[in-house]
């Protein structure tokens, strides 16, 4: 109200200015009162006049652009450029906060490990992030203001929107054909809708293997126990001779022995699961390996195949002497199990061409059908499951050979082909791996440490 007086002040001292000019011109041609009413009313018209003027300047300036400065007139219009020009520039501040706020807002939506689509009244698409439009198909740009239920047809979306009921959210194929969803819908606004999507493909397939893994566990102790509870019930329902009594503590024995191998198979995963990988700091002779793994297939063999040993005694490996032990003991005691006797298996190791290490067994046995190799690391997957039994196998051993290379930063490379044998190869990275010369100082003092680590691991 700081204008208002001062205006009416102006407008007081114009008048009497005026009225006072107009009066004494007037007294010359003897009217000096109309002259005194002219003088007022021509005063109260150049007040208006100025007026109309900058009233005119700051309706011009408000239909511009705005992007320079109000009028910068005193007094009314002065007052009125100034608050209106403050309460614009406020409002576009606050707009290019709230921007800033909205962007920030679907960067974190876009940053989303899930899908987050957002439907207006109608069912049409208003937005959606990347995760979303991979989900369901869609082209963010191109597809926005477009029904929902026009582009993803799935029967068990379109019936889980219509439903209008959203407490449990709906689990049905991916539209790309390469998983499978989990969409949520929450209400938003008035009559909006918030669509949450997760892929859950790999969920879905974790628990088919972990439901798959308990039956194949109970299944496989299932036998040996079964088989276990007939013998002791013949035992001590029958009468058995001296001969009969210790076969059928034979393969009682063997039973038994089955489900310890089992067992230990079991905790040899879970382990290899849940620990850390294996350091890079203790080397172990690969010499050393392959004696120890040459000792065990010949023992299991009992001279009933040919078995040759070839590698590099220089040769080191970095990692757990005891989890690679496992996984070369495991690919030669296949060969041996499956190979029939008079037949080869040729265990060996190399240094390959870019620097890294390969352990190779190569058996003459029946080989592997092509379809099978994809599959033969799952655990308790089995070409011929009735020959595994026969044999032995717990269908274990190749996934513990796998997660061994895993923890080690190598892989495991199966050839085979029906009729002509089998190569099971493990490549290590050259990272794992150095040269000693053998019978140098360090060499001795390696395998000397290494023997003192063997010493205490034993005595503890």
């Amino acid at each position: 109200m700081t204008w208002l007086l001062p205006r009416l002040f102006s407008c007081l001292v114009a008048l009497l200015l005026g009225g006072t000019t107009g009066y004494v011109a007037g007294a010359a041609v003897r009217a000096p009162i109309l002259g005194a009413l002219l003088g007022g009313a021509l005063a109260i018209g150049l007040i208006a006049a100025v007026d109309t003027l900058r009233g005119a300047r700051l309706i011009a300036w408000l239909r511009g652009s705005q992007d320079t400065d109000a009028p910068r007139d005193a007094g009314f219009w002065g007052e009125i450029a100034y608050r209106v020009e403050r309460g614009m520039r406020a409002r576009e501040r606050s707009t290019v906060q709230e921007k800033a706020r909205l962007g920030q807002f679907l960067e974190a939506i876009e940053a989303s490990p899930n899908g987050v689509l957002m439907l207006d009244v109608n069912g049409q698409i208003d937005w959606c992030n990347s995760v979303a439009a991979s989900h369901f198909g869609l082209d963010p740009q191109r597809d926005r203001l477009q029904r929902i239920t026009n582009l993803v047809r799935a029967p068990a979306f379109v019936a889980y929107l219509q439903a209008g009921v959203y407490r449990e959210a709906v689990v049905f194929p991916s539209p790309n054909g390469l998983g499978t969803l989990s969409v949520l819908v929450r209400d938003y606004g008035e009559g909006m809708k918030l669509v949450l999507s997760q892929d859950i493909t790999e969920r879905e397939r974790a628990d088919a293997m972990r439901r798959d893994f308990v039956a194949n566990v109970s299944h496989e102790i299932r036998t040996p126990l079964t088989v276990l509870s007939g013998f002791i019930e013949t035992m001590s329902t029958l009468p058995l001779t001296e001969v009969e009594s210790r076969r059928v503590l034979v393969l009682m024995g063997q039973q038994a022995q089955r489900m310890q191998t089992l067992v230990s198979d079991l905790l040899t995963l879970a382990q290899l699961e849940g620990s850390p990988r294996p350091a890079a700091d203790r080397w172990i002779a690969v010499s050393r390996l392959l004696q120890l793994v040459e000792a065990d297939a010949r023992t299991l063999s009992r001279g009933r195949h040919t078995l040759t040993l070839a590698g590099d005694d220089s040769a080191q490996i970095a990692g757990a002497e005891t989890e690679l032990l496992s996984a070369l003991t495991n690919l030669a005691n296949n060969a041996v199990r499956y190979t029939p006797e008079g037949g080869r298996i040729d265990i060996g190791w190399r240094r390959l061409a870019d620097g890294s290490g390969e352990f190779a067994v190569r058996d003459t046995g029946p080989g592997i059908e092509r379809e099978h190799l994809p599959r033969l690391t799952e655990r308790f997957y089995r070409v011929d499951g009735s020959r595994s039994r026969d044999t032995g196998g717990t269908g274990l051993g190749l996934s513990i050979v796998k997660h061994v290379a895993q923890r080690h930063g190598g892989e495991l490379d199966v050839l085979s082909e029906p009729g002509k044998g089998s190569t099971f190869r493990l490549v290590f990275p050259a990272a794992r791996l150095r040269l000693v010369a053998t019978g140098t100082p360090l060499q001795v003092a390696v395998d000397a440490a290494a023997s003192a680590r063997d010493v205490t691991a034993d005595t503890r």
